[in-house]
């Protein structure tokens, strides 16, 4: 069998576009969704995400503002830009790109982003009602697994949902997402003893470990959808999944391909959140 192919790309773009009577409705009441972006340092891949967010918030209609700073920056100028947008009534949302530079708190600088604006998620008093079940902004990636598998008409409740990797922007999100849709959900993570024992009993395979083709087809339950979240720039230049994804497509029911994914939809969903964040602002 050859799985079937969930794109993540176009389906980005179907979401995006669908946002035009909310973005329409916003301007009636002269309100355009302003993103802005706090980037420390020179990482390429950030650089290269920022990139593709502001391309798609132009498309969408959303304005975007990048604030560069160089890696010495210190914590005080940080949390210093970061006041300075949590009180600018143009500014609905913000993202801190991550990672930040070793000298800086990361968990002190996510958590001086205004709730109201925190768009990504990561905010304690969001992450808090993702627990408990109540609304707030959910993580861009598992917010977009989660409409990909919607979108792909994969079955989730009852289905046993196997985790590969267990940070606090995807695995640990994920897993509550999954159990609100009545998935058994297993998390595994760098100390699980035998891995493929664990990842070969799954209905739903997610993979967010960070280790280019990890998963091989031997791993893989067959007829299992497999959602690769992992995105590794190898020495030639190319873009790898944490799956093996040539082989493991003969074995898997669904599959996304690295790049065009799990990637287009965090975008889609930060710019989803943003403008939910600019309604909130007029309620």
């Amino acid at each position: 069998m050859t799985a079937t192919l969930i794109d993540g790309k176009l389906f980005a773009a179907e979401l995006r576009a669908a946002q035009k009577s909310a973005l329409s409705a916003l301007a009636a009441r002269g309100v355009q969704p302003g993103l802005a972006a706090i980037l420390a340092g020179d990482d390429p891949a950030s650089r290269v995400y920022l990139r593709n967010k502001a391309r798609a918030c132009e498309e969408t209609g959303v304005r975007s503002e990048v604030h560069e700073f160089p890696a010495s920056v210190s914590a005080s100028a940080l949390l210093e830009r970061l006041a300075q947008l949590n009180a600018d009534p143009r500014v609905h949302g913000i993202l801190v790109q991550l990672p930040l530079p070793p000298q800086i708190d990361a968990s002190q600088v996510l958590a001086a982003v205004s709730p109201m604006k925190d768009v990504d998620g990561f905010h304690a008093m969001n992450l808090g009602a993702l627990l408990q079940g109540r609304p707030g902004f959910v993580p861009g990636t598992p917010a977009g697994v989660m409409r990909l598998l919607e979108h792909a008409g994969v079955p989730l409740a009852g289905q046993h949902a196997v985790i590969v990797g267990r940070s606090t922007i995807v695995g640990k999100p994920l897993a509550l997402l999954l159990l609100q849709k009545d998935a058994t959900v297993t998390i595994c993570h760098s100390q699980t003893r035998d891995l493929a024992a664990v990842t070969q009993q799954a209905d739903i395979l997610i993979v967010a470990a960070g280790r280019a083709k990890l998963v091989t087809a031997q791993m893989v339950k067959r007829g299992a959808c497999v959602i690769d979240v992992g995105v590794n720039r190898m020495a030639d230049g190319k873009l790898e999944g944490d799956v093996d994804f040539a082989a493991v497509r003969e074995t898997a029911g669904w599959i996304t391909p690295v790049p065009g994914g799990v990637g287009p939809m965090t975008i889609a969903m930060l710019i989803i959140n943003t403008i939910r964040a600019a309604e909130l602002s007029l309620a």
